[in-house]
């Protein structure tokens, strides 16, 4: 099993940025491919950005596209997601996930794909 925990959230203005981070527990965090996901107020939650086992691939939303980059550590058994020149429409709560996959190069972008969920930060951009 793994534990997932998210910080680096906060409150920044429109066109300011933050690095996200998500610190797991356990041995076998290379094993899994690693998702970012967001639920903002009244919406479902929606997928960000996910990376592949080894950190060779990646997906994203086309909504974050040029400003979001994901990227993981295995030695740290962390997973981050840099955030650059962020909108109001940013606002939401993001969570980090993990996901078993059979091929290492998988980088899935479904929310049922995921198995382990963290409790996630609150990213809140002013105008």
């Amino acid at each position: 099993q793994v534990q997932l925990v998210e910080s680096g959230g906060g409150l920044v203005q429109a066109g300011g940025s933050l690095r996200l981070s998500c610190a797991a527990s356990g041995r076998t965090f290379s094993r899994y491919a690693m998702g970012w996901f967001r639920q903002a107020p009244g919406k479902e939650r929606e997928f960000v950005a996910s990376i592949s086992r080894s950190g060779g691939n990646t997906a994203y939303a086309d909504s974050v596209k040029g400003r979001f980059t994901i990227s993981r550590d295995n030695a740290k058994i962390t997973v981050y997601l840099q955030v650059n020149n962020l909108k109001p429409e940013d606002t939401a709560v993001y969570y980090c996930a993990a996901a078993i996959t059979y091929y290492s190069g998988s980088y899935p972008v479904l929310e049922s794909e995921y198995v382990y969920w963290g409790q996630g930060t609150q990213v809140t951009v002013s105008s």
